[in-house]
């Protein structure tokens, strides 16, 4: 992974133990995913390049702050119910949840389709919201907090049409490394997307079976983040991209609407 998606302050000059022991904390945090309810500290070096001793080390801090709990027996650390806390005060917080939330579930019951919102963290996209209520039963399901590949997905395109340049060519140095010899055509896929972001104001991919996903961006505060609707079907990408362009960007509206007023107010 390129430097500036994966940096600590060890790798910059001038910064302290103590803020180099804190981002260290953080990535042990981060190496906690579904499916991986316990790790060991050898999982856990693996997973954040750090040494054995420092994982060892921060893992026993992050237990006495009751952000994860041990298990003796099994030897492996698992997520405290405290970091479910921290997830719950950003929910509750978020202004663009509040505002979108509501209207996002609007839609999906009217059209029964399937809406989400996302953002940006690193190399993925994560689901802030997902309302699920597509006519036929998808292969996944998707829930908050659940990530999604960025350069698969349309959630992902509409975010990196939305970006700089700069920050595109980092992370497409990232998805060259991951996808190998799929990159070539994975990144005419993706500038095609761009192209349409730009052009269109959305853009569309099908990345799961049978699943059909458009795609816009919405910026707020200097964070992009990104709107999809979706549905499980055999209707061709052409029949959902006509169906569900105007219903999309005028959900983007009425959020950028309900926000701005909210802001004014």
């Amino acid at each position: 992974m390129p430097a500036d998606l994966k940096r600590t302050s060890a790798d910059k000059p001038g910064t302290s133990p103590a803020n180099r022991s804190l981002e260290r904390g953080v990535e042990i945090l981060r190496a906690f995913r579904p499916g991986s309810d316990l790790l060991g500290n050898g999982d856990l070096a693996d997973r954040t390049g750090l040494s054995r001793a420092t994982v060892s080390r921060l893992s026993q801090t992050l237990v006495g702050m009751g952000m994860l709990q041990q298990e003796p027996l099994r030897k492996g650390y698992r997520l405290a119910p405290a970091v479910l806390s921290l997830a719950h005060a950003m929910r509750s917080g978020s202004t663009i949840l509040q505002v979108a939330a509501p209207l996002m579930r609007a839609l999906a019951e009217s059209e029964r389709i399937n809406v989400g919102l996302a953002a940006p963290d690193r190399d993925e996209m994560v689901y802030l919201e997902s309302i699920r209520y597509s006519r036929r039963v998808a292969f996944r399901n998707v829930v908050s907090g659940q990530r999604v590949p960025m350069e698969l997905t349309s959630l992902g395109r509409a975010y990196l049409a939305s970006t700089s340049a700069a920050r595109r060519r980092t992370l497409y140095e990232v998805f060259r490394a991951r996808r190998g010899k799929q990159w070539p055509p994975l990144l005419v896929e993706i500038e095609q997307s761009i192209k349409s972001v730009r052009e269109s104001g959305f853009c569309v991919a099908s990345w799961q079976p049978e699943v059909v996903a458009l795609a816009c961006p919405i910026t707020m505060a200097e964070t992009c983040y990104s709107l999809n609707v979706s549905v499980s079907t055999v209707e061709s990408m052409e029949a959902v991209v006509d169906a569900l362009t105007a219903p999309l960007l005028e959900l983007r509206e009425a959020i950028m609407s309900a926000i701005s007023r909210r802001v004014d107010e």
